[in-house]
């Protein structure tokens, strides 16, 4: 010990710094296991590893040590092997702190019962993102067991369901409870998380402030979280707000350098791309990990139009690396996914209206898809031109790349359907079914608007909250798509980037509920039925009428406009009950001028029971 002392003073031996041989050689490891440690939980494991500073050159702790832990069930499945990173003190969203020795590995176990841990640490050249390492041998190989009890969540809480999957279906599945996903809820803002509250946080354009989210500070409540003694009231509390609505998603953007925020970024500084904030990044996940609590899929939206990718063919300094799969994308990754995967239900979107090419889309999901341990949904979003649409998506099909959806924009709400049905069936037929949802409505400029009379307001352009319930929500919806977001454009007030009171949008919100609830309490196999358009003769798919049917047992025909419709049964036969559905006040269903048919020949269905020229659902159900 002593000749390892006087050489320490040299200050490095063997070309390894003396701050590392300290942690390993004075301090031995230990190795804590916290959080819950219940089924589907955030069960989190903090080890003492080498001291470090987020501005650390050489080594950098984000790039020149890769950690890592193996989790493995007694039975021996499942087995995640789960990315590690530098979490400063351990407590950095509480203190603040820019340096310490504690990294940290989380699992979400899918299993009761014994797990068992293995730790891999490795510390070398650029070593977390492919580079060649050589083991930390107080800290590499370091195992040790843990015991998982059942959770004891309920309702909303997704501990209660389990990790949301990709089953080989349009629409995702919870792996406890097996319910399947149909999403509502806020695309806007995407600057959710410019917050001021959060660490590390500037505006840089005058006319985009930070978020404060003040008008939902009446919504938080006591036990709910916070940093900083008081920080975060007012973003909990706007999620609370969106669940009490019922709705169960909230999307985001987690890099938006010179986008329309330019507010947004995980590193220490908006230009250094190699050296992580530690602490606005555990702020980040105290908020990520309430909308878990609350039921919220969380929408990443890894980067935004302006920094995905080349424009317009040339050169882009604010993407990672170009747009290529180079270091700075990689690290970008690791540090995404290491912090927030085992979050329960969430997709990794590649990029906002993204610029890539095809090739470096494919490489950049075959890299999240072989990091994550939990295997998300992994999407892209488009401009809304049908022309790129068909550029972007149509190389990613099938087993083309690892991508399992699209987040589809439209640029006119009137679009939606179409759009949303075409890559259903396209995805369909190239053997890998895709989630598509339609998560941006209409043009950029306006989107959807606020409630008539919101803080005075007169609307005077873009489609109206009826047009979007018709067309883009329940259009979605009769699609097959997987659900919808609701983006607020960027002329209205509480817009895309200055959003902070979605009380905005309540009577959407309203229409959301309505119709998600619909379908899930009735207990409608949503996740059975296709599209069936030409059965009611709208064979252009079109927005006439929409029909989604389960054959030979359900019948659903939407009508935006009311009046009335037949319904091809020429090629079943018994008899079906018919009721109507009121999609802008929900409740029960009620009778209309007919009250059942028999199949084997195309029947008419009769009109609704009143206010016959606004929209209804006819539901044609086997007696």
């Amino acid at each position: 010990m002593r000749i390892l002392i006087a050489l320490l003073v040299a200050g490095f031996v063997f070309g390894v710094p003396r701050s590392v041989l300290v942690a390993q050689a004075l301090k031995p490891a230990k190795v804590k296991i916290s959080g819950e440690t219940q089924q589907w939980h955030d069960v989190t494991l903090t080890i003492d590893g080498p001291q470090a500073s987020e501005m650390d050159v050489d080594p950098n702790p984000f790039l020149d040590y890769a950690f890592s832990v193996t989790f493995t069930h007694e039975s021996g499945s499942p087995a995640y092997t789960v990315p590690g990173y530098f979490a400063a003190d351990g407590n950095a969203g509480q203190s603040s702190a820019t340096s310490g020795n504690q990294w940290r590995a989380h699992l979400s176990p899918d299993k009761t019962g014994t797990w068992n841990y293995e730790i891999h640490f490795q510390r070398g050249k650029q070593v977390s993102i492919g580079g060649t390492g050589t083991p930390i041998d107080s800290l590499d190989g370091i195992e040790g067991t843990f015991q998982v009890n059942p959770t004891n969540k309920s309702g909303r809480d997704l501990r209660s369901k389990g990790r949301l999957q990709y089953v080989g279906e349009h629409f995702l599945q919870f792996a406890g409870s097996k319910e399947h996903f149909l999403k509502v809820g806020a695309d806007s803002p995407e600057t959710l998380l410019a917050y001021s509250d959060f660490d590390g946080t500037i505006a840089t354009k005058a006319k985009v402030p930070l978020n404060t989210w003040a008008p939902h500070l009446q919504d938080w409540r006591p036990g709910d979280p916070t940093w900083q003694a008081e920080k975060g009231k007012g973003l909990i509390g706007a999620i609370n707000y969106l669940a009490d609505q019922d709705m169960n998603v909230f999307s985001f953007l987690i890099y938006n350098v010179n986008g329309d925020g330019d507010n947004v970024w995980p590193f220490v500084s908006r230009d250094q791309r190699m050296h992580y904030d530690c602490s606005k990044l555990d702020q980040w996940n105290i908020v990520f990990s309430h909308g878990t609590a609350q039921g919220m899929y969380l929408h990443f939206k890894l980067c935004e139009h302006e920094n995905s990718g080349p424009i317009d063919g040339e050169p882009n300094p604010d993407a990672l690396d170009g747009g290529e799969l180079g270091p700075e994308r990689k690290l970008f990754l690791r540090e995404t996914i290491a912090r927030y995967s085992h979050h329960l239900a969430l997709n990794w979107n590649l990029a906002e209206e993204t610029t890539q090419t095809p090739e470096q889309l494919r490489q950049t999901a075959q890299y999240i898809h072989d990091l994550d341990p939990y295997d998300h949904l992994i999407v892209v979003h488009t401009t809304p031109s049908w022309a790129v649409h068909l550029k972007t998506y149509t190389p990613l099909l099938g087993d083309q790349s690892q991508l399992r959806g699209a987040s589809v924009q439209t640029r006119d709400v009137m679009d939606t359907h179409k759009y949303v049905l075409h890559w259903l069936v396209e995805s369909a037929k190239a053997g890998k079914p895709w989630v598509v949802p339609n998560d941006e409505q209409d043009l950029g400029i306006y989107g959807t608007p606020p409630d008539p009379g919101y803080a005075g307001y007169k609307q005077t352009e873009g489609p109206t909250i009826d047009q979007i319930r018709k067309y883009a929500l329940w259009g979605t919806l009769m699609a097959g798509g997987a659900g919808i977001e609701y983006f607020f454009g960027m002329k209205h007030p509480e817009n895309d980037v200055l959003c902070d009171d979605w009380r905005s949008r309540e009577q959407t919100w309203r229409y959301a509920k309505i119709a998600r609830e619909w379908f899930v309490t009735t207990g409608i196999p949503f996740w059975e039925m296709q599209n069936s358009n030409a059965l009611v003769d709208n064979l252009q798919n079109d927005n006439s009428r929409y029909c989604f049917s389960k054959p030979n047992q359900l019948y659903l025909v939407y009508l935006p406009e009311g009046g009335t419709a037949s319904l091809d049964l020429s090629g079943v036969d018994g008899e079906y009950k018919v009721a109507w559905f009121n999609p802008r006040v929900g409740g029960a269903n009620s009778e209309g001028s007919i009250a059942a048919v028999v199949g084997g020949r195309r029947v008419e269905l009769g009109l609704p029971p009143r206010d016959t020229q606004e929209d209804w659902l006819a539901i044609v159900q086997r007696e």
